[in-house]
């Protein structure tokens, strides 16, 4: 089996919590994100203040590292499901929460 290098590309340290050890992958600052379009569709009123209904939608990923041999990059659910043509791109799957019930890691990776 060889080496695969994992680079976390979520703002957040990507904590894996398996029965054959733990390991954390730090953030490496960079950040892929999903370009955004909204527009106001619609507004309602409640309590006398009105609020505005928009539409939004995700378009391109931006930002996303060119594919790298023997690397695969941890990325947002967003950018692993605008991205499927990439198959070195994993999300954080099956995550683990302490007793106040905040994420501390997952138990795995996943492909979208």
């Amino acid at each position: 089996m060889k080496n695969i290098k994992l680079v976390n590309c979520t703002p957040h340290d990507v904590s894996l919590i398996t029965e054959k050890g733990n390991i954390t992958f730090p953030r490496s600052g960079i950040i892929p994100r999903l370009t955004e379009q909204q527009n106001k569709i619609n507004s309602i009123n409640s309590n006398g203040i009105e609020i505005d209904i928009m539409e939004k939608s995700f378009n391109e990923v931006e930002g996303l590292p060119e594919p790298q041999e023997n690397t695969i990059y941890i990325v947002s659910a967003l950018v692993a499901g605008a991205a499927k043509d990439r198959d070195d791109l994993l999300i954080p799957n099956d995550t683990v929460r302490d007793e106040q019930g905040r994420i501390v890691g997952c138990r795995n990776l996943a492909k979208i």
